[in-house]
């Protein structure tokens, strides 16, 4: 079994180090455990007491499966009888679920002149609040072209008055700021908003 795991999905040879590498993982296992002595812990969690790691490979062995170095560290080293290859195909499982969990949060923009109009702010705000209602963080950007830069007063009420019409369903996470010809504050969804995101995604997922 030295230098090769075979089980669901994976096979991974090249020992690294006198450990084997699976999914970015590494654990001494097998004829590559070769302290003095070790502690060993059953395949069912029972405490099999102190020994050699030849008479612990060997008891591997006889329940057809592997030793696994758990904690190398401690004093004697802790090794665990298992089926190594199932234990990191149910681990890979475990890791790809709590992934597909996770929603991913994107940062959109919204970008204005210090001079827009009522019709096309009303535009700009509702692509705004759309974004932030699906679960996104928003940034809200202000450019100033030539004699503009006297007036960044303007661009600054221009964004606090963005930011109160969506206070409903966002939160100011950097209020305005001025940076060269740029202003711009960021806003982020309040709780409900990342829900809708995630429904979202999971929606697009069944129709593919």
């Amino acid at each position: 079994m030295r230098g090769y795991v075979l089980y669901p999905r994976f096979l991974c040879d090249e020992t690294q180090g006198g450990a084997l590498a699976i999914a970015n993982m590494t654990h001494p296992l097998n004829e590559d455990i070769r302290e003095p002595q070790v502690r060993l812990i059953g395949d069912d969690g029972e405490q099999l007491g102190i020994m050699s790691s030849e008479e612990a490979l060997n008891i591997a062995q006889e329940r057809d499966m592997d030793l696994v170095m758990i904690s190398p560290a401690a004093k004697p080293p802790v090794c665990k009888i298992m089926d190594y290859g199932k234990y990191r195909f149910e681990q890979a499982k475990r890791e790809k679920e709590a992934k597909k969990n996770q929603h991913v949060i994107e940062v959109k923009e919204i970008r204005m002149s210090p001079s827009i109009g009522d019709n096309d702010f009303m535009v700009k705000l509702r692509n705004g609040q759309k974004f932030l209602a699906e679960g996104d963080r928003l940034k809200v950007t202000v450019r100033f072209r030539g004699r503009e830069m006297a007036h960044t007063d303007l661009g600054k009420q221009l964004l606090e008055r963005f930011a109160a019409e969506c206070a409903e369903i966002a939160k100011v996470d950097k209020g305005a700021k001025l940076e060269g010809r740029l202003m711009t504050e960021f806003l982020s969804p309040k709780a409900q908003a990342p829900q809708k995101k995630q429904q979202k995604q999971e929606k697009a997922k069944e129709t593919n």
